[in-house]
C-alpha cells in the first residue's frame, strides 16, 4: 500500500485584500496546522521584499520565481497554504491546483481598496489604486472561480467569520474537525 500523496489541506486564494493570510492563520490555528504562504517563500528565498523584486528583476522574473515557489509549496506542505494574488495568472499552478482543495476569498472593489489603502509595498497598484484594483479583479476573479472548489465572500465580515465559514465548508464528514 503506497503512502497518501503530500499535499495542502486547503490552499487559499484570491487577490491582495481578501484575507488570505489573515483567514489563514484563523484555519491553521483552529486545525492545529502550519500556514505556509507563498509570497514569504519567495522573500526568504531571494532575501529581498517582493516590491523589491518586481522593481530590481521585473513582475516575469518574480512571477517564475512564484510558480516554483508554488510547485514545491504544494508538493511539501500539509497545512494550510496561502498563493500570492497573481499566483493563478501561471497555466501550470492551475494545473496543480486541479486536484487541491482551494478556496477563493472572493472580496469586492470598496472591500479590496479599504484593506490595501494606498498600495504601499504593492508594486501592482502604483498609480490610481482603485482603478488598478478594479482593473486586476476583472482580470483576475475568473480565473479563480475556474480553480476554486469553494468560494467565500469576504465583504462586510470579520476574518473569524471567514475562517468559519471554511472551517464548516471542509469539515471531515467522519466528524474529524468538530471542536
Amino acid at each position: 500500500m503506497s503512502a497518501a500523496p503530500t499535499r495542502p489541506r486547503v490552499v487559499l486564494i484570491g487577490p491582495m485584500g481578501a484575507g488570505k493570510t489573515t483567514v489563514g492563520h484563523l484555519i491553521a490555528e483552529a486545525w492545529g496546522l502550519p500556514l505556509r504562504d507563498t509570497d514569504a517563500d519567495v522573500v526568504t528565498r531571494e532575501g529581498r521584499s517582493v516590491a523589491d523584486i518586481f522593481v530590481d528583476s521585473g513582475e516575469e522574473h518574480f512571477r517564475e520565481l512564484e510558480a516554483t515557489a508554488v510547485a514545491a509549496a504544494l508538493a511539501q506542505h500539509t497545512g494550510v497554504l496561502s498563493l500570492g494574488g497573481g499566483a493563478v495568472l501561471d497555466d501550470r499552478t492551475r494545473k496543480l491546483l486541479a486536484d487541491q482543495s482551494v478556496v477563493f476569498l472572493r472580496v469586492g472593489l470598496a472591500d479590496a481598496v479599504q484593506r490595501v489603502g494606498l498600495g504601499t509595498g504593492r508594486p501592482l497598484l502604483l498609480g490610481n489604486v482603485r482603478a488598478r484594483v478594479k482593473a486586476l479583479l476583472d482580470e483576475r476573479t475568473p480565473i479563480y472561480e475556474s480553480v476554486a472548489t469553494v468560494v467565500v465572500d469576504t465583504d462586510g465580515r470579520t476574518p473569524q467569520e471567514v475562517a468559519d465559514e471554511i472551517l464548516a465548508a471542509l469539515a471531515d464528514p467522519n466528524g474529524a474537525d468538530d471542536g
